[in-house]
């Protein structure tokens, strides 16, 4: 991993989303972590603390709003900023996502550059 770069954490168990968002950000200078699930992502979080995680809602096993509530618990965690990637436009689903704290909101289908554009200006770069 390039030492300077940022790290964000790449959570969807859609491979091909996945690949698309890790290709277009790795493009742009991040550091990517792909996780498969919710529990992966919190698995993950045990060894590598990155500066945003990119989440899925609809997962099985554990949900994108069910992972968020883990993060959120946890001190360490708590202050990531998440950015829902989903592909659901269900108002509750945002709704719950802003009420953990969300930072934003993807919709998938989505264009890699503006993924990357997102990003850059929650992180501020």
């Amino acid at each position: 991993m390039e030492t300077n770069a940022k790290t964000l954490f790449i959570v969807d168990d859609d491979d091909v989303i996945s690949t698309i968002a890790d290709l277009g950000l790795k493009r742009a200078g991040f550091n990517t972590v792909k996780c498969t699930s919710g529990m992966a992502c919190l698995e993950s979080l045990m060894y590598y603390t990155p500066d945003l995680i990119l989440l899925d809602v609809e997962m099985p096993i554990m949900s994108g709003i069910q992972t968020l509530e883990v993060i959120r618990s946890n001190e360490e965690f708590k202050d990531i900023p998440v950015v829902f990637l989903t592909g659901s436009t269900d108002t509750g689903t945002v709704v719950a996502a802003k009420k953990l704290g969300a930072v934003g909101y993807v919709v998938k289908p989505f264009i890699p550059q503006e993924l990357v554009e997102k990003v850059k200006a929650i992180l501020k770069l």
